[in-house]
């Protein structure tokens, strides 16, 4: 679950590092408060509709499991793990 929150948070925050490179690779200082100004409502909006974008591959195209769910459970002393059937 965590791993799967910090993906989205990566993929949120990609918009905002490309944005970072282009002014360092065009020769403006990215520590500029001026070009952020009027940018961020838009990088914002890129990283919004980036993590809708990867939620809705996800589940389109995600693994599916078509048997039920086995809990985890005791077996001759023995901790089996839980796993899809």
């Amino acid at each position: 679950m965590i791993r799967r929150l910090v993906e989205e948070v990566l993929i949120f925050l990609l918009p905002f590092l490309l944005f970072f490179l282009y002014l360092a690779i065009s020769g403006r200082r990215p520590h500029d408060r001026t070009h952020w100004d009027g940018q961020v409502f838009r990088l914002t909006l890129a990283g919004l509709g980036l993590v809708i974008l990867s939620l809705v591959a996800t589940g389109l195209f995600g693994e599916r499991h078509r048997g039920g769910y086995i809990p985890p459970h005791l077996e001759n002393g023995q901790v089996v793990p839980g796993r899809f059937q």
